[in-house]
């Protein structure tokens, strides 16, 4: 699919065949998204732009990369983005954090804010929304216009699965924002479910099912 990049690489797809098992235990379940977050952003930067640097090391000096620019922020979408945003911090420490409060309405299905907060100077950064699921696309359309209305300019998804109706209808209301996952899967079902899946990660995350 245009402007999506799914991760195959071996530790993120082993990773997440254990994420599927369903006896795979909460504290089991929670370390390893953690650590697939972690994966998932050495993907999702890897155009970062860089700049030239004057430095000088233990012996010279010389010219080196660096990050140009402001930091990133990255933007969980509560609850279950927050499994992944510990991995991704211990990347990018210094980033900033936004957080985006959406649960889904279990009747309509449709997104309801109780909560958000981000970075003044958000218009001036690299934001990277995070949500484990990306199921019927409606959470992470909501994240993305809220960003979009806090002044956000320059906005990328991470997520760990994701349906093709999710992504068809996300990349319908966001043609421009590009999109990293682990795997899409086969379909949803009747409950907005993805199937085959792994169940509800913020559940399975908090051990709250």
């Amino acid at each position: 699919m245009k402007g999506v990049t799914v991760v195959d690489h071996p530790l993120v797809q082993h990773k997440l065949t254990l994420m599927r098992k369903k006896d795979t235990s909460t504290k089991s379940f929670r370390q390893l998204l953690k650590e697939i977050g972690a994966l998932l952003c050495y993907e999702v930067t890897r155009d970062l732009p860089m700049e030239e640097v004057e430095i000088e090391t233990p012996l010279s000096r010389m010219t080196a990369p660096q990050l140009a620019g402001k930091k990133l922020v990255f933007a969980p979408i509560l609850r279950s983005g927050m499994g992944m945003l510990d991995g991704m911090l211990e990347l990018v420490p210094a980033a900033r954090v936004a957080h985006v409060g959406l649960y889904r309405d279990p009747q309509t299905l449709a997104c309801v804010e109780y909560y958000f907060k981000a970075p003044a100077d958000i218009s001036e950064r690299t934001v990277v929304v995070i949500d484990p699921m990306l199921a019927t696309g409606n959470t992470a359309i909501a994240a993305v216009d809220r960003l979009l209305e806090a002044g956000a300019k320059d906005i990328r998804m991470a997520c760990l699965l994701a349906s093709p109706e999710g992504v068809s209808k996300f990349h319908g209301h966001h043609p421009g924002v590009r999109l990293w996952t682990a795997a899409i899967d086969e379909r949803l079902n009747d409950h907005g479910y993805i199937l085959p899946g792994l169940g509800d990660a913020g559940d399975r995350m908090y051990g709250t099912r």
